[in-house]
């Protein structure tokens, strides 16, 4: 007996902005599997009673992030063997949710039944908070990707899963590289939620944040006019 994977999201922080069509999965699923409890949607199943398993012990477990989406992505696609899951992840599964690409991977390989539901990400409370339409042009980096961080940018630039002060740090001597230490940098956090901020600080400061956690981002504007001195 094979089960088939649904895979959707839990929005990018309160839960009214779960779309219908994953809570209508989320009431009828059988297993349900987060990749993280911590996100503020899952308070959202633990008031409807809907119970559900977490990858969090897996987090421990891994010695760094390639290993954790490969260790969370093997173990669904063993449970599948014999039931049908349901795997919520933060946001949008389309939006920087490596365990998604790797279960669309190894699902094709496998020839399991995947089904991935559309969901709202982070990325639209974001454009409504800065005002901007990405049409004019967006460049969307995890933090961790020192490589592509390491390249000077060439529009509007987002840096996403900031999610603590060590890798803030890190982040901004990256910067550096390119930008003078006060350029104006927005941080947001807790983007959707009643505590929500968004500061502008300048780049020296970036790691002075005392609120830095997995639902941090920085957007660096795009400045022609000093890349064309440089």
């Amino acid at each position: 007996m094979t089960g088939k994977l649904t895979a959707a999201g839990l929005g990018p922080g309160r839960a009214g902005l779960i779309t219908r069509e994953t809570w209508k999965r989320i009431e009828e699923a059988g297993h349900i599997l987060l990749r993280t409890r911590i996100h503020p949607a899952a308070a959202a199943l633990d008031e409807a009673n809907i119970s559900y398993e977490t990858y969090d012990a897996f987090y421990d477990a891994a010695k760094d992030f390639d290993e954790l989406y490969e260790a969370i992505t093997n173990d669904l696609l063993v449970r599948i063997q014999e039931t049908d899951i349901l795997y919520l992840v933060p946001g949008s599964p389309f939006v920087a949710e490596r365990t998604i690409q790797l279960l669309r991977e190894k699902s094709m390989k496998a020839g399991n039944l995947l089904e991935i539901l559309p969901g709202m990400s982070f990325l639209e409370p974001l454009f409504a908070a800065l005002g901007i339409d990405p049409v004019h042009g967006l460049s969307i980096v995890d933090a961790l990707d020192e490589d592509t961080i390491a390249s000077p940018p060439a529009q509007d630039l987002v840096i996403t899963q900031l999610y603590s002060r060590e890798l803030a740090s890190d982040l901004k001597i990256l910067l550096m590289e390119h930008f003078p230490d006060m350029q104006e940098v927005v941080y947001l956090h807790h983007l959707s939620l009643p505590d929500e901020q968004i500061r502008r600080v300048p780049l020296f400061e970036l790691d002075r944040q005392e609120d830095i956690d997995h639902l941090t981002t920085l957007f660096i504007p795009y400045t022609p006019i000093f890349w064309e001195k440089s």
